[in-house]
């Protein structure tokens, strides 16, 4: 691929994984529960999911998504009743950031395999990022050369964008979390948790752009 195509193609992936989404959203909330080293399972579950939605959209998934209302809407209740789930557990957060505060920054419940779980079933189950890829992906790439390896240059660039993003807004939230009064800190968790619901209650009622 040209350089100018990757760099063209890094620039705006920037600006997407940048704008806060429900990854990054977890990612800050990982880093001030249990500090940026153990944040990083969630960043890997995260970075396994954009493997996993570009790879589903170069063997057409995405298109499947984009012409069956029923499976677009199986995937996207799924994924807003997940992300609900969520934003309800951090909401009713009674002293997860506080004990983390009190114990150290590192520590405090979660295994490293259910962070990334998280965050891996929170990409893998919004069909929007199938429709975004696969509208965005395409104009990428060329389809007078083999496409799987363009595919997997795509992947690789996005996913390393989207781990560095995301270590950027763990350790934001790592650093809150020592500056943040506890009651302070409880409720940027709070605050996380109110957004995960607003994106849940987003996607609900997202619908497919239809011809």
């Amino acid at each position: 691929m040209q350089t100018v195509t990757l760099l063209a193609f890094a620039a705006v992936s920037f600006v997407g994984i940048a704008t806060p989404g429900p990854t990054v959203l977890l990612a800050m909330t990982n880093g001030s529960r249990y500090g940026v080293r153990r944040a990083v399972a969630g960043m890997v579950g995260a970075v396994l999911s954009d493997f996993v939605l570009i790879g589903a959209v170069a063997i057409g998934l995405g298109a499947l998504l984009a012409a069956s209302e029923f499976w677009f809407s199986a995937l996207k209740y799924v994924g807003a009743a997940y992300l609900a789930f969520l934003g309800i557990v951090m909401l009713r957060s009674k002293g997860t950031i506080d004990a983390a505060m009190k114990q150290g920054v590192g520590a405090g419940g979660g295994t490293a395999v259910s962070i990334a779980l998280k965050s891996f079933m929170v990409a893998v189950t919004n069909p929007k990022g199938y429709l975004f890829f696969s509208a965005f992906l395409p104009q990428f790439i060329d389809p007078t050369t083999p496409q799987a390896p363009q595919y997997g240059v795509l992947a690789l660039v996005f996913a390393s964008l989207d781990f560095i993003i995301m270590l950027a807004y763990a350790a934001f939230g790592a650093q809150a979390v020592r500056f943040l009064k506890t009651q302070g800190a409880l409720w940027l968790e709070r605050a996380c948790g109110g957004a995960l619901l607003a994106l849940a209650g987003s996607l609900a009622l997202y619908r497919r752009a239809t011809a």
